[in-house]
């Protein structure tokens, strides 16, 4: 086996085990819309609830970046094949920061995060003209804090429906 085929063994294995960690705030729980919850299955197929809870609607950036992980990628699959299916559902990505940088530098971050995941949902089939994007910078925190935690939530880009 080559050294990049071990490394995306490893790396697989590393996003499965990451998958099974079930503690409150992990990138496994449905709260931060990772796709997992105790409420899967409750919500209204095609519904912003379905999209948050069964399929995942945000994904996180390290900071000051805006290239996507494996594990956004495969939130954003995700979000590929229930596009598809509910093919009359627009969405809006929006892109957001943490607090620190100014709020030009953030909003800039903003767009950056939220066009690369607009991008990797167009390349994987999804008609670029069903999914706009807006960047709110530093100004919609998902969780106040000026710890890496907090800021670690705020480094995201969300797929929210325009339509229902």
């Amino acid at each position: 086996m080559n050294l990049f085929a071990k490394s995306l063994a490893v790396v697989s294995a590393l996003f499965l085990l990451a998958a099974c960690d079930s503690t409150p705030g992990s990138s496994a729980g449905g709260k931060n819309g990772s796709g997992t919850s105790a409420n899967a299955g409750n919500a209204k197929p095609g519904s912003a609830d379905d999209l948050t809870q069964n399929v995942g609607d945000r994904v996180f950036f390290d900071d000051n970046s805006s290239i996507l992980s494996g594990e956004a990628q495969h939130t954003l699959d995700r979000q590929v094949a229930w596009l598809k299916q509910y093919s009359n559902v627009n969405v809006t990505v929006e892109g957001h920061c943490d607090e620190r940088g100014t709020r030009e530098f953030n909003l800039a971050l903003g767009e950056r995060r939220a066009a690369a995941a607009k991008k990797y949902l167009a390349a994987a089939g999804v008609a670029s003209n069903r999914i706009s994007t807006i960047s709110y910078g530093k100004e919609r925190p998902a969780v106040i804090g000026s710890d890496e935690s907090a800021w670690s939530q705020n480094r995201r880009a969300v797929t929210v429906l325009t339509n229902q």
